[in-house]
């Protein structure tokens, strides 16, 4: 390696340092500042007490008295996100599998379909959405059933089983093994990658998610974390540290996963790349 390709190097690494202080800082100040006493919340950038207050707050008061308030967001957040990113996993899979496997007719239409759906908002779908599970306002299933299929991970199962051999699963075939047996048993366990991949995806995505949440649960106890910060936002406006508790405890799931799982994640892209 020259000289020139050093000052390159250095270059890149310097920048590539920069920008992952620039996306990890807002993360790292919400946690300071969750952790500060609230006297010196929004003073400082580095910490100089420790305390718990703001969580304690959380829990005893919540704002509004109700000491289950957050407690109660926090488990809606866990139960509509998991229940939807299962059962999108499961439509993904199963649809992908029957279009690649199955030989199921027509589907380049359905592949076709699916990829053109995709160009577009999924804000445009928010009316008659709305409409057609008004019924169901502050209940789980009206915040569930539009997240149980994903487009994208019928794409991503799609890709990934095109690139295994037929043999695979035709000596599955031949001894007699049913279909749902070569899926799970076969197929599902090989791409365990991708689909803790597409199971990452999708639950941030669904975690993350606010404005149809805020159409279905009006409802304060059926409220999720990121409806209820923003609700909360203007009456505990002279209160940031709980604010900010709250948007920590926001983000520990989404860093928790991404701990237990960055090996696949990267083995995803990798594999994603090739």
């Amino acid at each position: 390696m020259n000289l020139r390709q050093r000052r390159v190097q250095r270059k890149a690494v310097f920048i590539a340092i920069i920008l992952a202080i620039i996306f990890i800082f807002p993360y790292y100040y919400i946690l300071f500042q969750s952790f500060t006493p609230w006297t010196e919340v929004d003073s400082s950038v580095v910490p100089h007490k420790f305390s718990i207050e703001s969580y304690k707050y959380l829990l005893n008061n919540g704002g509004e008295g109700n000491k289950m308030m957050w407690i109660r967001a926090m488990l809606n957040s866990i139960i509509v996100s998991v229940v939807s990113t299962l059962a999108a996993l499961f439509t993904g899979f199963l649809t992908a599998y029957a279009m690649t496997e199955l030989h199921f007719k027509r589907y380049k239409t359905i592949h076709n379909l699916l990829l053109f759906q995709m160009f577009f908002p999924t804000i445009i779908l928010l009316v008659p959405q709305y409409m057609l599970l008004k019924p169901f306002v502050n209940n789980y299933l009206g915040m569930i059933i539009p997240f149980t299929v994903s487009a994208w991970a019928v794409m991503v199962y799609f890709n990934y089983f095109k690139t295994l051999p037929l043999s695979l699963f035709e000596s599955a075939r031949i001894d007699g093994a049913s279909e749902i047996r070569i899926a799970f048993q076969i197929a599902f366990p090989i791409g365990k990658t991708i689909s803790i991949i597409v199971f990452l995806s999708i639950f941030l995505g669904r975690w993350s998610e606010l404005m149809w949440d805020m159409l279905m649960a009006p409802k304060l106890q059926m409220q999720t974390l990121n409806v209820l910060i923003t609700t909360q936002f203007k009456p505990m406006g002279n209160l940031p540290g709980p604010l900010y508790a709250a948007s920590a405890i926001l983000t520990f799931p989404v860093i928790i996963l991404f701990l237990c799982f960055s090996k696949y994640f990267k083995q995803g892209i990798a594999m994603q790349l090739k």
